[in-house]
């Protein structure tokens, strides 16, 4: 039987991970926080720049977390999901590459551009985990999802490793500093983002919904049955108890990706080795994301979950205390082995609860969720260092965050196992007449 990994809707939707993956670890994870805090927030406290790195976060996430089920479902009614797509990559890489004109001190500018390119880049992944539901048969969702994770980790690591080499060599590439070096990596970002996207745009060819409606019609249409979902939503008890369980994990997880580097300059750690540990994790979590799929589609995806967020808690205790920098390493080793397997299976394990027609509000809904997470992560952590004045007590706070996810995962597996039992006598029902 041939792979799914072979053909090319799935090859082409897999590459818009690997093209918006340049922005999550050269900008998210590696170069934004560290140019932020020594270059655009330069001469303040590290408790402060750690409060505005997490204030400029938390107020994007807001943002996007508010408008993501609104532009899911109008994506929904429109059957234009990839059209809505390329206009966030668009927004994103435009205000990425802006980045490059920012001067030093001008954190506030730094700030705002940043969240008008996090805004394109989560609208993207909205629509992008839509079409998983148009390029995947059903019992392929745990596979070709990891396959977008994985080759994500390989382009954004393999772009972010050129970004490294100019930053460490920048008369090599006719630069006169590092810091000229890393605000052009802002530049080839943007540019790596808008070429790798020509794939999905060509190849990828959304199921169109039996009335299409134009973009304003859709809005209005989406607007009236987006609150009729809401009214509604407690007839998808195993849905909302996961997304309520997702909402708290990948708020912990979206958090270690964003401040990691931030708490390490902290800690005082060279600045070449947190770049070098986050190198480490993109390139193991490669091998990590596929093996993940795999696993998934043997022990399920909740137990995969599961297993992931066990590493996690483990993580973050042993990140509290943290005092050299190969710990760092090993930190970065560990978190890359499960990173992108909770990711692709809570994407996968989504995906088979969302009622059919609906995956782009729904998928709203998931990346609402995550985003309003991300809203309280960043800043939870800024604010209890801010407080008490140690960074190690804010990385430690995350932990709740993965214990509460895990708790609140196993109920919703437990409902969806009691709807499972009960659809089987209905349908043998049918069956018989």
């Amino acid at each position: 039987m041939k792979s799914p990994l072979t053909r090319r809707p799935v090859v082409a939707w897999a590459l818009y991970d690997w093209a918006n993956s340049a922005f999550a670890t050269t900008v998210m994870a590696g170069f934004f926080p560290v140019f932020f805090k020594q270059f655009w927030s330069a001469g303040v406290e590290a408790s402060v720049s750690t409060f505005r790195l997490g204030l400029a976060n938390g107020v994007a996430s807001f943002c996007i977390a508010v408008l993501a089920p609104l532009l899911g479902a109008v994506a929904d009614r429109s059957g234009a999901r990839v059209r809505l797509l390329v206009m966030a990559t668009v927004l994103g890489a435009a205000a990425t590459g802006g980045l490059y004109l920012v001067e030093a001190g001008q954190w506030q500018l730094a700030a705002v551009l940043y969240g008008v390119a996090s805004l394109g880049f989560w609208s993207g992944v909205t629509f992008c985990d839509a079409l998983l539901l148009d390029v995947a048969e059903r019992d392929e969702y745990d596979l070709v999802s990891a396959y977008g994770y994985a080759l994500g980790y390989v382009g954004g690591g393999l772009l972010f490793a050129l970004n490294v080499v100019m930053t460490l060599k920048p008369a090599a590439f006719g630069l006169d500093s590092a810091a000229a070096a890393v605000r052009l990596s802002f530049v080839t970002v943007a540019a790596w983002w808008l070429i790798f996207t020509v794939p999905l745009v060509l190849f990828v060819h959304e199921q169109r919904p039996a009335k299409v409606l134009g973009v304003a019609a859709a809005a209005r249409s989406a607007w009236r049955e987006l609150r009729q979902t809401v009214s509604h939503l407690r007839a998808y008890k195993p849905l909302v108890w996961f997304l309520l369980a997702y909402w708290l994990y990948i708020d912990g997880v979206n958090t270690v990706i964003k401040m990691a580097v931030d708490y390490g300059l902290s800690l005082g750690f060279p600045q070449e080795s947190l770049i070098t540990a986050l190198l480490l994790t993109q390139f193991v979590a490669f091998p990590a994301a596929l093996a993940f799929g795999w696993l998934g589609s043997r022990i399920g995806a909740t137990n995969g979950i599961f297993l992931a967020l066990a590493v996690y808690a483990a993580a973050t205790i042993g990140a509290y205390n943290l005092s050299n920098a190969w710990e760092f390493y090993a930190l970065a080793v560990t978190i890359g082995l499960v990173q992108g397997g909770v990711q692709s299976l809570s994407r996968s394990y989504f995906g088979a609860l969302v009622p059919p027609g609906k995956q782009g509000e729904f998928f709203g809904f998931y990346n609402m969720m995550g985003k309003f997470a991300a809203f309280l992560g960043p800043i939870l952590v800024g604010v209890t260092a801010l407080v008490t004045g140690s960074t190690r007590a804010g990385i430690l706070s995350v932990l709740v965050l993965f214990v509460g996810g895990a708790v609140l995962l196993w109920h919703s597996r437990r409902l969806e196992a009691r709807a499972g039992a009960a659809r089987q006598p209905a349908q043998a029902a049918g069956s018989s007449r």
